[in-house]
């Protein structure tokens, strides 16, 4: 298949004063080996150079909001794509150059997929300390990420599932994924390591009692859903 028949994959980043690492993370997705790619950069009102750097590649389109919170960046990025697939990257987090090509490949030929995942593995920022809320086996450990930055999803499937909770800070990822298994799209994860979690001393990771208390809002409302079916 030429790269002209190979479909479209809208790539969403979304940023909120991520100067400091988002030129890396956009190296991450220009490296890939897979085209065509729609890459937006949805800037959540940042007060740093965030939009400069987003500015700088000539392939991405720029988007800039009033600060909403991540989910609704990525909605709005979402709502400016144009891929029949679509995938998303924080904007700290680094992809591996097959990613995409190879999720897009399984996905093709096995077309009743409606998103994969692959796998994660966690990195150290040199010349950060080790926040007291991670544990350090897990810097060893490569596992599947039940996250957006392993994501690959068809439009469709995306659309039949519905945006991002926005009344969710921390775990509108967690949300989608909880709606995605009611609406039994089928999936799969490909074993491969696909995605690079930065940790550094602002990881929205930090915020566990925030998290936490979203996951269990996220439980709760899953749970709802499936009594009420």
């Amino acid at each position: 298949m030429t790269e002209q028949q190979q479909p479209l994959v809208s790539v969403i980043i979304p940023v909120y004063n991520g100067a400091r690492f988002l030129r890396a993370a956009l190296e991450s997705v220009f490296a890939q080996t897979y085209r065509p790619i729609d890459v937006i950069v949805v800037d959540d009102g940042s007060a740093d150079d965030s939009g400069v750097i987003a500015q700088s590649f000539p392939e991405v389109r720029y988007l800039r909001q009033q600060n909403q919170g991540v989910a609704a960046a990525r909605n709005n990025g979402i709502e400016s794509a144009r891929g029949d697939f679509f995938a998303f990257l924080d904007q700290d987090d680094l992809w591996t150059p097959e990613k995409l090509r190879l999720q897009i490949e399984h996905q093709l030929n096995n077309p009743e997929l409606g998103y994969t995942l692959t796998h994660q593995q966690f990195f150290l920022e040199p010349g950060t300390t080790l926040p007291v809320w991670f544990r350090k086996e897990l810097l060893t450990s490569v596992h599947t990420g039940w996250v957006l930055g392993t994501l690959v999803v068809r439009r469709t499937a995306f659309q039949q599932v519905g945006n991002f909770a926005t009344g969710y800070s921390a775990a509108n990822d967690s949300d989608w994924f909880f709606r995605a298994k009611a609406a039994e799209i089928p999936m799969a994860i490909i074993p491969e390591l696909l995605l690079l979690k930065r940790i550094h001393e602002a990881n929205d990771s930090g915020r566990a009692k925030e998290i936490l208390s979203e996951l269990l809002k996220v439980v709760r409302s899953s749970l709802d859903r499936q009594r009420s079916q």
